[in-house]
């Protein structure tokens, strides 16, 4: 996460999308390191991204979210992109009024993804492009499921917060489709911004904090390396 906790940012309230059942997951409950265990929340804990304490500084740059499974790698794969100023990992598309947390998120019926919240400057880095590197960071063709993580909240979605971007969104799918790339059909969702709730503060950054951690190492690292090697000049970092 590029900028520091500091001072009061503003919500992302949008319309519900609708919530689904899944199967629990294993793969990504590789706890986190013994030196910080994650701390214990209540659902009233989890902030909005109202009331989490963000750099103002985010303020007049434009928004994106995107649930591509795992956060801790989609987190990862949006830092490194040259003109987005920002992102936070959180939960989104699930009922609203329900505060979710991890440990909820991960029985798979609450209908909240795993998702981040992407700040960028369109002088530098257009919408467009984030939707191009949004597909090409993951498998957009499986259905509630990112490799070893599976439930609707490791699901792929574009969760768009005007309607430019849903157009935008709709049209690259389209095209992809179009063009074969893939064997199956994209299971992407393309659905309007219901609240973003932060996730705990642990989950933050946490792909360069916690390189030791075993989920990391084989599922994360692979994709964020593989990307970078396909969009390197495109990246601040590689």
């Amino acid at each position: 996460m590029k900028p520091t906790y500091c001072l009061f940012l503003f919500s992302l309230i949008f319309l519900a999308c609708n919530p689904s059942t899944s199967q629990t997951t294993t793969a990504q409950e590789v706890p986190p390191p013994t030196e910080e265990p994650a701390p214990s929340y209540s659902a009233s804990d989890t902030p909005t991204l109202a009331e989490a304490q963000l750099d103002r500084a985010l303020e007049d740059y434009s928004q994106a979210i995107f649930a591509s499974g795992c956060f801790w790698c989609t987190e990862e794969v949006f830092e490194r992109v040259k003109g987005v100023k920002g992102v936070y990992s959180g939960y989104i598309g699930g009922e609203e009024g329900m505060r979710p947390t991890y440990s909820s998120i991960g029985t798979g019926r609450t209908g909240y993804a795993e998702a981040v919240v992407v700040y960028f400057d369109p002088a530098i880095v257009s919408y467009d492009l984030l939707l191009e590197f949004f597909y090409a960071s993951h498998d957009p063709t499986q259905l509630n499921r990112q490799g070893p993580d599976v439930g609707t909240q490791y699901r792929s979605g574009v969760f768009y917060l005007n309607d430019e971007q849903a157009s935008k969104a709709r049209a690259y799918q389209d095209k992809l489709n179009s063009t074969g790339k893939y064997d199956q059909a994209i299971a992407t969702e393309i659905t309007a911004a219901s609240t973003f709730y932060l996730a705990e503060e642990y989950h933050q950054n946490y792909y360069p904090q916690h390189p030791e951690n075993p989920y990391i190492q084989r599922i994360s690292r692979p994709k964020v390396e593989k990307f970078a090697k396909e969009y390197a000049q495109y990246l601040e970092k590689a």
